[in-house]
């Protein structure tokens, strides 16, 4: 970088600073995670008024397959938003993703239920799922590379850490939200119609949050790539056409983000079902021990951000993918002692050593094993990939990691009990990727918190493909 480029650069980075773009990043993102997460959050109370299947849990499994495509359609968000974050800019895209997410969230509160209005319910329902996924999809990236882009090199993992608690806030307002509008209006109040309110109080949360963000300015990488006219014309065929990135697109998906994926939603999100649908805990105590554990480790996330800028970021990654892959049976043979009732919950033999607390000890080791591979991921991924395609980039193999083998995690593991009556058959599916994952990772994955975003030739695609155009510029040369 030359000396005007740097002095530029620095002018840009003073108008702003680290706490206010860290701030207006998260606070945006939280309330997006708070808006996906009320979804899954109220599924064992809201289930049944939406689909009837039979049986409370085939109700859950509906309600989840509806909650799955909101993750599936993320890939293809990621794509969407990926490419105008790249072609237009950080910023406008991730103010007009979280417009999206609030406008939805908002709208199912507003949504009449089967009993009144009949199927349909259930079809809009899924179709404001389908414009979440997608807007969750476009924020992820373009928060995580707005802070990236602003971030000194050598503390990229320590400040796009912040972004990366924000999921767990997100599930953590939620739980507060609802367990605070339950007590208010009681059990049959919040059953009949209570449950609205959290979905309708989100559109304030996205007001304030996007009074944040307008406030702020383009990122300086980003916009230095404007002024200059070196922005992509493509950023999808870049991404995905240039054989060298794709190979990293691909390597990201099965080296990290899709262990990543199932570890944290297996860490929080299954364990609440299984709370809930296993052990029969009651909603109250499900929903203290899931905030407990997370209020806890949360941040552990920033810990592990920051230590992964001293000795990496692919053994801290890694070895969370391994101790979850290694102990998820141990853990919850262990919980089921410590369940509400002896035996199968639907007996109702009452268990004497019944003890949320217990029950949260052993979910705080699962979301350890969360801030393991999620704290250092955001940065593993901007460092993969060039700025002008770093958006679209490193969007996609995040959401297919997590929104498709990770969003899965739930409704795959209580379908699997309950076709097979083992209540340990819904591990085998996180336990199997995460060890696929890990070996990808070991084995072909290289470290990247050595590399320096702020010249694109050092990121870890563009190093590759330098390489491979100058093996081939030898061999043509013989």
């Amino acid at each position: 970088m030359s000396s005007i480029d740097m002095v530029e650069a620095l002018a840009v980075k003073a108008k702003q600073s680290m706490p206010k773009i860290i701030f207006a990043s998260a606070a945006g993102t939280m309330v997006e995670w708070y808006d996906f997460y009320i979804f899954g959050s109220l599924a064992t109370v809201i289930a049944s008024k939406f689909y009837k299947t039979g049986t409370p849990l085939g109700d859950v499994i509906a309600w989840l397959a509806t909650f799955a495509v909101g993750f599936l359609v993320r890939p293809f968000g990621a794509i969407v938003f990926g490419r105008v974050g790249d072609l237009i800019g950080r910023k406008y895209t991730f103010l007009v993703t979280m417009s999206l997410m609030g406008l939805c969230t908002f709208a199912v509160g507003l949504l009449p239920t089967r009993d009144q209005i009949g199927d349909l319910a259930g079809v809009i329902l899924i179709g404001l799922r389908i414009l979440q996924g997608l807007a969750l999809g476009g924020e992820y990236g373009g928060a995580a590379t707005y802070i990236a882009e602003h971030s000194t090199h050598g503390r990229r993992g320590f400040f796009t850490s912040f972004i990366q608690i924000t999921a767990t806030l997100g599930l953590f307002a939620s739980l507060g939200v609802i367990l605070v509008t339950r007590s208010a209006v009681g059990e049959a109040t919040f059953s009949d119609w209570g449950w609205r309110v959290p979905f309708l109080l989100s559109i304030v949360l996205v007001g304030l949050s996007l009074y944040i963000r307008i406030s702020l300015r383009e990122s300086p990488m980003f916009a230095k790539l404007k002024k200059s006219g070196s922005t992509s014309k493509n950023p999808i065929k870049e991404s995905f056409g240039n054989p060298y990135n794709l190979r990293w697109v691909l390597l990201a998906l099965f080296g990290a983000t899709m262990g990543q994926g199932v570890v944290w939603y297996t860490g929080q999100f299954y364990a609440l079902y299984y709370l809930q649908n296993i052990f029969k805990v009651p909603l109250v105590d499900s929903n203290l021990i899931i905030a407990g554990a997370l209020l806890v480790a949360t941040p552990l996330f920033i810990v592990m951000g920051w230590l992964s800028d001293r000795i990496g970021r692919k053994p801290i990654m890694l070895a969370g993918m391994a101790l979850a892959a290694m102990t998820y049976l141990p853990i919850y043979s262990a919980m089921a002692g410590y369940a509400p009732f002896i035996g199968n919950a639907a007996d109702k033999i009452a268990n004497p050593a019944y003890s949320p607390f217990m029950l949260g000890v052993f979910v705080f080791i699962q979301v350890v094993y969360v801030t393991m591979v999620y704290g250092p991921i955001a940065a593993f991924l901007v460092e993969l990939f060039p700025t002008k395609i770093r958006y679209t980039s490193m969007s996609l193999p995040y959401h297919i990691g997590n929104g498709v083998f990770g969003g899965l995690v739930p409704i795959i593991g209580l379908s699997l009990i309950q076709s097979t009556g083992n209540n340990f058959a819904g591990l085998y599916y996180p336990i199997g990727i995460a060890t696929v994952c890990f070996f990808v990772g070991l084995f072909f994955v290289k470290e990247t918190n050595q590399v320096d975003i702020d010249d694109a030739a050092t990121s870890t695609a563009m190093m590759a493909e330098s390489v491979g155009n100058a093996a081939k510029a030898a061999a043509g040369g013989k």
